[in-house]
């Protein structure tokens, strides 16, 4: 069907859905919503809530979960099950409830957390009650517009390629929205498929966490600002930071899925740290963390020569393995596993320290699978995983990024270098002087509607045709796309120059964006600021032609 059609079929699904669509006098905004069906992409679905199929609403939700149950089923048939958990945005709580009665109608059993849970507690739950799959109910970082459905094997882990293609198989055989079947979505507790998850695997998850403190004594001197910004870290954060002296952001401490303190939930950027680091400069704190609504991601700022300055993600995992190699015992297996667009200070850290450097494609996804994989093959063992994007994980009690046991080491590390009379900044300028100065970028560029996704796929191709001489004194081009190291093929173009520096290029898994990471190299940050700048132009005049 034409846009206009399927525009026409959605008029009469309900009347909630027809009054929406029927204000909508921008046929721009029409067509978006229209031409095409919210893309299951990095993890599941990500993207802006409203009415039509390219939007997140409960027949979007359902459509996915009917795909979702009947792959759980192909493969899982004895007692097939899932965990549902949902954070603090806007409709979380409801999808999760739209979700729970599709499984339930199609004989999958649910297991249903009772309250607003993060991340990485979903992927711990998914392994401790051996259920066939996970879902949480997040758009992670993206501002309040958006929602999403991030889908979990039963590893805990986010859905690698081949179980994604098999999931999207299924959702592509769904064309009728109105023949999926529900279920009543009461709570009776003789129930059998329908279960709620309550306080008792929070312990748990909890009780796991706490085994990767790495420091038993802290020093009771040690100030930290913490934000949840709205989200569901809250509770977990708190808990596994009693042992600290923590000051919770009020502005910011209860749930909001308007997130209305800052304009997007997401602890990469200042702006959302601001009123955090306000407080900071009133207690005189040493650091200042905030994790976004779902918990996975966590942003840094710390007091150095009484000024506040935000760590990059890149920082952040360069020094937590400084610091875990300085404190944890490692063998001829261990292993540090990051991704190809992060940096390679944190690398070149654990190489010379003599432990194992796998590299992944981009996503967290991968490094939960070689998780995984290193659990059933015992060839190597997994010490600790980041990616540039503010994601970490030590321990192997969950499989995807965890900000709860990140915001707990980084404390530690932090009250470790105070007693020396450092700050992370300090320690940083350290490994600076040790390894080279690393200057890290990320530019995006949103290409919205039918002509941004063209102009997206139409700029990889003029670039991968370069074949390597788009960027001057390029040493190695790597088009991930072919298949690379035993790699899964991702449209992801590298070109590693000289002088060590490299800039990577990738259209986001999750929005209609193409992004450009920059790792530069240099004696110094003007030196490499110079040739970042130089970069920039190239990669601007090409996107803006």
């Amino acid at each position: 069907m034409t846009y206009k059609e399927t525009y026409q079929k959605w008029l009469g699904f309900d009347i909630e859905t027809r009054k929406e669509l029927l204000e909508i006098q921008d046929e721009k905004e029409i067509e978006d919503r229209f031409y095409k069906d919210l893309t299951f992409g990095t993890g599941g679905l990500r993207g802006i809530m409203g009415a039509g199929p390219n939007r997140l609403n409960n027949y979007t939700v359902r459509k996915v979960t009917f795909g979702l149950a009947n792959y759980i089923k192909m493969n899982f048939q004895q007692k097939p099950s899932v965990v549902i958990a949902y954070d603090t945005r806007n409709n979380s709580k409801e999808f999760a409830a739209e979700a729970a009665s599709v499984f339930c109608a199609l004989g999958v059993k649910v297991f249903l957390f009772e309250e607003t849970t993060a991340t990485p507690i979903l992927s711990f739950a998914v392994r401790q009650l051996k259920a066939s799959a996970g879902i949480v109910i997040t758009a992670s970082h993206n501002p309040k517009e958006y929602n999403g459905y991030k889908v979990y094997n039963q590893y805990g882990g986010q859905l690698i390629p081949n179980e994604a293609n098999q999931v999207i198989e299924f959702i592509n055989e769904v064309t009728d929205f109105e023949s999926i079947p529900l279920s009543a979505m009461g709570f009776d507790k003789k129930r059998s498929d329908l279960e709620l998850i309550g306080q008792d695997l929070l312990d748990s998850y909890l009780s796991e966490v706490s085994k990767q403190s790495l420091k038993q004594e802290k020093n009771s001197n040690l100030k930290i600002i913490y934000s949840p910004l709205h989200g569901a870290g809250n509770i977990p954060v708190k808990k596994i930071l009693k042992s600290f002296n923590v000051s919770v952001v009020k502005e910011q401490e209860l749930p909001d899925g308007n997130f209305p303190t800052v304009q997007s939930p997401n602890p990469e950027e200042h702006n959302a740290l601001k009123i955090a680091i306000q407080q900071a400069k009133k207690e005189n704190a040493d650091i200042v963390i905030g994790t976004d609504p779902d918990c996975d991601r966590i942003g840094v700022a710390v007091k150095h020569n009484d000024q506040y300055e935000l760590l990059t993600g890149n920082q952040i995992g360069a020094l937590l393995i400084d610091y875990i190699l300085e404190n944890k015992s490692f063998n001829e297996k261990s292993t540090l596993i990051k991704t190809i667009v992060t940096n390679d200070l944190g690398a070149d850290i654990a190489r010379k320290k003599g432990l194992n450097v796998l590299n992944t494609l981009t996503g967290f996804k991968y490094i939960g699978d070689k998780i995984t994989e290193f659990e059933y093959s015992q060839k190597q063992e997994f010490m600790f995983g980041y990616e540039e994007s503010y994601g970490y994980l030590i321990g192997t009690h969950a499989r995807d990024k965890d900000a709860v046991v990140a915001a707990l080491l980084i404390c530690e590390m932090t009250d470790a270098h105070k007693i020396n009379g450092m700050t992370l900044l300090d320690r940083l300028g350290e490994l600076y002087s040790e390894y080279g100065f690393y200057l890290d970028a990320l530019d995006s560029f949103n290409l919205k509607g039918v002509d941004g996704s063209k102009r997206i796929n139409q700029l990889m191709e003029i670039i991968r045709n370069t074949e390597g001489t788009f960027i001057e004194c390029t040493k190695t081009f790597l088009d991930y796309s072919q298949g690379i190291d035993g790699l899964p093929k991702e449209e992801v173009l590298k070109f590693i120059l000289e002088d060590g520096s490299w800039l990577a290029i990738r259209p986001s898994g999750t929005e209609p964006k193409i992004k450009v990471y920059y790792s530069i190299k240099g004696t110094n940050k003007e030196h490499a600021q110079e040739k970042l700048n130089k970069l920039r132009k190239i990669i601007e005049s090409t996107i803006q032609e």
